[in-house]
């Protein structure tokens, strides 16, 4: 069944066309012409800007595609883009009031007729940049869109930027470790179950010694011709580290309920709160795909939490449906032989065109090396392992929504395709739903779903404690 439309079409702007007034002066007729435009020029209908620390992104959303060349300054920084066959409106002009100061990559843009039927756009840039520009078909109730990403010359280091914060606890009591308890803090993992070498226990330690404030331990050197007695052994404790992934953002609205709650910005206020409480819990440290309303291709999603080590994957959502009576909460993880319903599959599906309305540069040479990895290597031990963290955390959302399916389901969601990470996608509740739209836009509602998910997670890790690894490539 066809779904709800996920943006709501923007109103059209009738195109300007040829305003010819003859005016009499001296008893002479004058043509005068205004606003003068070649016929079939384009029309910019709506611009947008969206800044993120991982780059900024400007939409000219457009009546008709638009071709573009551009080239960079430097000394000072700037990007120089020209549009044919376009005409400087009221709407492109405005432009200039959407970049905010605290831009982290534009300074200002200025807007002007270059010359006839080319607009030239100059950003000044606060830093050098890496442009990419690309064209983007009518989709959903956008037109044509042109956009402008403006990546910083050196990107932004996911685990450095969740280390240099480290806002997290690392206070580990000896009597958690082992600890089946789902209200305990993490367990340690010991050296003679991870086969940890000594040197990967001094990166280790070296790490969360670095988080404490504190030196590393030094090395005991024995003394000539004395028999040093050996310390007993002591378990290593690694910081264990979750990517929480607030599905849409930006462009991508996601789906919209009936009184205007919008998918995206329901998820990552529950996403925020779930990783304040996450951090609670000794040597936890949470990364979020995105912190603010920008979009994150899918691919990109994954290769974060790659970047960081991600010992679980958790994406979340709030979907809707056709009709207004469906409702509940589910837990979903990959399936490699199909999915576990037609819902199932129709829902990811859905979700996997999440890049078409968001806007991926699919030509970005990245996508298609990460993609040459995701979609080749998932494994069925990702798969079980991503079954075991589903049900754990399913049973504990049962205690406070209704669940439209009893069972963890399975599809091909391509965001939960890391080979390497345990990894589930929860519909915290249909956004479609009047009475569950409710209960998402509320505080308490969305601070007992962060509760419910930091319990499963808990429960998982206590059964399933996180084995140390060497930095993946």
């Amino acid at each position: 069944m066809p779904r709800p439309s996920r943006l709501r079409p923007a109103a059209l702007t009738p195109a300007s066309s040829h305003r010819r007034t003859l005016i009499k002066a001296g008893g002479t007729l004058l043509l005068s012409v205004f606003t003068p435009l070649t016929a079939g020029a384009a029309q910019i209908m709506a611009v947008r800007v969206w800044p993120a620390p991982d780059y900024t992104r400007v939409t000219l959303e457009n009546d008709s595609e638009l071709k573009t060349t551009h080239f960079l300054v430097t000394d000072p920084p700037r990007l120089v883009v020209d549009i044919d066959g376009l005409a400087l409106n009221a709407t492109l002009k405005s432009l200039v009031a959407k970049v905010e100061s605290n831009d982290p990559y534009i300074k200002q843009v200025r807007v002007g007729q270059n010359r006839p039927n080319v607009v030239r756009l100059v950003f000044d840039l606060k830093e050098e940049i890496k442009p990419q520009v690309f064209t983007l078909a009518p989709v959903a109730g956008y037109q044509h869109r042109l956009i402008f990403d403006l990546y910083p010359v050196r990107p932004v280091d996911p685990l450095a930027a969740m280390i240099q914060k480290g806002e997290w606890s690392t206070d580990a009591p000896a009597a958690a470790v082992g600890s089946a308890n789902p209200a305990s803090p993490l367990p340690a993992a010991p050296p003679a179950q991870t086969g940890v070498v000594p040197d990967a226990i001094a990166k280790l330690e070296s790490e969360m010694s670095a988080q404490n404030g504190t030196p590393p331990p030094q090395a005991i050197q024995p003394t000539p011709g004395k028999q040093v007695a050996k310390a007993p052994a002591q378990k290593v404790v690694r910081m264990v580290t979750i990517a929480l992934d607030p599905g849409h953002g930006g462009e991508d609205p996601g789906a919209i309920g009936a009184t205007g709650a919008r998918e995206k910005d329901i998820v990552l206020a529950v996403a925020k709160r779930l990783k304040a409480k996450l951090e609670q819990m000794p040597n936890t440290r949470v990364m979020l795909t995105r912190d603010g309303d920008f979009f994150v291709p899918l691919g990109q999603r994954v290769q974060k939490a790659r970047q960081v080590q991600a010992d679980l994957f958790v994406s979340i959502h709030a979907d809707a449906w056709v009709s207004p009576t469906a409702r509940g909460s589910s837990v979903f993880v990959l399936s490699e032989k199909g999915a576990s319903s037609s819902a199932a599959r129709w829902l990811a599906n859905d979700q996997n065109k999440a890049d078409l309305i968001g806007g991926a540069n699919t030509a970005a040479v990245q996508d298609k090396q990460l993609a040459s990895v995701l979609f080749d290597l998932s494994t069925t031990a990702q798969i079980n392992d991503s079954m075991k963290v589903g049900k754990a955390v399913l049973k504990e959302i049962g205690g406070i929504n209704r669940l439209h399916k009893a069972a963890v389901e399975q599809a091909g969601f391509a965001v939960l395709k890391a080979p390497d990470i345990p990894s589930i996608l929860v519909e915290t509740a249909f956004i479609s739903n009047p009475d569950e739209e409710a209960r998402l836009r509320d505080d308490g509602y969305q601070n007992q779903l962060a509760d419910a998910i930091t319990k499963g997670i808990k429960r998982y890790f206590a059964d399933n404690p996180p084995m140390a690894k060497n930095r993946q490539t």
